[in-house]
């Protein structure tokens, strides 16, 4: 038997266009990061040069608080003062409440389109399709006897025709109680 003679330590001549290939995508990479960073550099600051516009003295009056400052009455839209009035109503809404009535009657036959709060009126209008119209019924059945709801009342149902499946869409109404 012959003896291998196996050298490890060799280096074969290898196509050096792999690395320049490589070498000049890292470059083009880093490039692109570099405008980037640029590009995001100035927008920052740009955005910082707008709030300190904003912030000046005489634009905004203080709060009062030792927090930080708020805007001036005179200086917010009426447009403003409805929006933000409306968000903190849709924030009030008792969610917990609401969502664990609605847990608490869930069946599988029945399955929820779409909840629908009106935080002014404190009623909630709930959409969805059962398997047929006695689901339906006692869905709203189960809905009454949750303790967070009242006035609960199927107000429309129709059966849909072109499914198959005949299932039965329907809306609710009903109104939340809030307890804490």
């Amino acid at each position: 038997m012959q003896r291998l003679q196996i050298d490890f330590g060799s280096v074969k001549n290898r196509s050096g266009w792999a690395g320049w290939v490589l070498l000049a995508a890292a470059i083009a990479v880093l490039s692109d990061l570099g405008v980037s960073y640029y590009q995001t550099r100035n927008a920052v600051a740009e955005n910082e040069a707008r709030l300190a516009a904003l912030l000046r003295p005489g634009r905004l009056a203080h709060a009062g608080n030792g927090v930080g400052r708020m805007p001036a009455a005179s200086s917010v839209a009426p447009e403003e003062l409805a929006h933000a009035a409306d968000s903190f109503q849709r924030l009030a809404t008792p969610w917990k409440n609401l969502f664990s009535a609605l847990e608490s009657t869930a069946t599988d036959k029945v399955a929820l389109l779409a909840v629908e709060p009106d935080p002014k009126t404190g009623t909630v209008m709930i959409s969805g399709e059962s398997k047929d119209y006695l689901a339906a019924l006692n869905y709203v059945l189960g809905l009454s006897q949750a303790k967070t709801l009242s006035n609960v009342r199927l107000v429309k149902h129709e059966v849909r025709q072109n499914n198959p499946q005949r299932p039965v869409g329907f809306s609710i109404s009903a109104s939340w109680k809030d307890e804490k």
